[in-house]
């Protein structure tokens, strides 16, 4: 979650409007979790969930960045020192 708050707080630094957003972090990884684990579409997210535009444009807003690789590449580094490799 540092990288995603980190990521957050650069990209609030460079817009125009320097606002926060309209929903929470960690609100729209639990979304993404959710649309990964069901394999739904991104609009029968559920209403309890930020709306899935929102989340949407997250998704695309890391893969251009880049924030994607870097949460893969932690993960499997994190996966491969439990696995002792």
């Amino acid at each position: 979650m540092v990288l995603i708050t980190a990521w957050k707080q650069g990209r609030v630094a460079r817009s125009a409007t320097g606002g926060p957003g309209s929903c929470g972090l960690w609100e729209v990884v639990n979304a993404i979790f959710y649309q990964s684990r069901k394999g739904c579409q991104w609009r029968c997210l559920p209403h309890d969930l930020p709306a899935w535009s929102a989340v949407f444009y997250y998704v695309a807003l890391w893969r251009q960045d880049g924030l994607d690789q870097r949460i893969q590449e932690l993960l499997r580094g994190r996966v491969r020192e439990r696995a002792r490799r």
